[in-house]
């Protein structure tokens, strides 16, 4: 009897742990090729992510090895590659991580009609969330619309077995491995390091902190949040075991936003274009002076300038200074949000359609929020977050001689300090007479 051959497209799920894919064909084929294509169509998006990706292939690859495998490389459109794989090898199926955004499922689409004219199967794993996007449905609806309920049916959901690295991974004779190209430069000095086993490390290393969550997880100059976004942005560490290893609490219940924004983006996949919430108002004012000061860090209000450079030095921001920098470009400033998105999409490690864009619209009042007319004063929020001025001053060197919260307001400072200090006043926007600014 023939060996058994199949398929293993990696996409966004760069690890062996808790890969249902990888497991179930190991488990059911003789032969198994492990596949990732370099897709031009989505190169040059973000140096940054770019970087990481490479970084989490190349660690993937040694722990193909490490099994007997290795992690085949080809460059083009991940269809044609993924078909002409299958057909050299003699494969019978293609194994895929199921994904949401609009990419992505044109990818599957293109994927099975070409699957079913060469007559190989294709078929689909979770992996990517710990509650597949549309397995909880409200009565009358195909997708949960605001997330307390959508919270209450994902706590009592029945969540999959999580799932054993394979023991032995083995590639058919004479299959070529391609090479992988080396990491580029990316833009920001700061960036984390990809891979599976430095998340699983930095994973190992945060959870003694979980008991102090919430004590934690708001304190912009405490740094002390998880920092594992990345590693769930590309797959190298399997939210479900990230979410077992936790147990429960307020940090699931972040874990459980991010589940959300999936089954939402599933159902929406304009979510980065178009507003989500029906009748929301979008009279935005256009300034590319104020958009350009905002993308540098530069609109003379220091608890955003300190978000945004430091999304620009480590490729990551704390997510209070995310709600910050976004509000402050929407609410204050009264600027479209798909500007900000795109921002965010060049700089930010754990950037992705689901998360990135439906935060920003949950910001901006055009999305998931059932106060879409919410502003967050950037000041109040800085004195509350950043009660001493650290993270500004860490950020913003300029205003390292301003002690205290006086940090967050310099133009209140006398005129003779001011003037020595080399930072800008904050933008003027035009109608408006923010309370903070008096």
């Amino acid at each position: 009897m023939s060996a058994r051959t199949a398929v293993v497209l990696f996409t966004r799920d760069l690890r062996v742990h808790d890969h249902p894919a990888l497991a179930t064909a190991c488990a059911a084929f003789d032969r198994v090729v492990p596949l990732y294509v370099l897709d031009p169509a989505l190169a040059d998006r973000s140096p940054n992510r770019t970087r990481f990706l490479h970084q989490s292939l190349a660690e993937l690859r040694e722990a193909l090895r490490r099994r007997g495998g290795d992690l085949v490389v080809r460059r083009g459109d991940p269809v044609a590659e993924t078909i002409r794989l299958a057909r050299e090898v003699g494969a019978e199926g293609i194994g895929l991580s199921a994904d949401v955004s609009r990419y992505a499922r044109r990818r599957e689409r293109r994927l099975r009609a070409e699957c079913d004219r060469h007559r190989l199967f294709l078929r689909l794993f979770p992996g990517l969330t710990i509650v597949e996007p549309g397995a909880l449905r409200p009565g009358g609806g195909d997708h949960y619309r605001v997330f307390s309920p959508y919270h209450r049916a994902w706590a009592v959901a029945d969540r999959r077995e999580e799932l054993a690295a394979p023991r032995r991974v083995t590639l058919p004779d004479g299959v070529r491995p391609g090479r992988l190209p080396a990491p580029p430069k990316g833009e920001s000095p700061g960036a984390a390091v990809g891979g599976e086993s430095v998340g699983q490390r930095r994973l190992t290393r945060w959870l003694p902190t979980l008991d102090r969550y919430d004590d934690i997880h708001d304190d912009l100059a405490g740094d002390e949040t998880s920092r594992l976004s990345p590693y769930l942005r590309f797959g190298c560490l399997s939210p479900l075991a990230v979410a077992n290893r936790a147990g429960e609490g307020p940090f699931v219940r972040q874990l459980c936003w991010r589940d959300f924004y999936y089954q939402v983006t599933a159902a929406f996949p304009d979510i980065s274009t178009s507003a989500y919430r029906r009748g929301a108002t979008e009279s935005w004012r256009y300034d590319a002076d104020a958009l350009a000061a905002w993308t540098e860090g530069r609109t003379g209000m220091p608890i955003v300038d300190a978000g945004i450079r430091q999304m620009r030095a480590e490729g990551w921001m704390h997510n209070r200074a995310r709600l910050i920098t976004a509000g402050y470009l929407t609410k204050v400033l009264g600027l479209d949000w798909r500007p900000g998105v795109a921002v965010f999409f060049r700089w930010l490690l754990d950037g992705d359609v689901a998360n990135n864009s439906g935060n920003w619209q949950w910001v901006a009042g055009t999305g998931n929020d059932s106060r879409p007319y919410r502003s967050l004063n950037p000041v109040r929020q800085a004195e509350r977050y950043d009660p001493d001025g650290g993270y500004v001053r860490r950020w913003v060197p300029e205003l390292a001689p301003v002690a205290g919260k006086a940090v967050h307001q310099p133009w209140r400072l006398p005129d003779d300090v001011r003037r020595k200090l080399d930072y800008p006043p904050p933008l003027e926007v035009p109608g408006a007479d923010p309370v903070w600014m008096r």
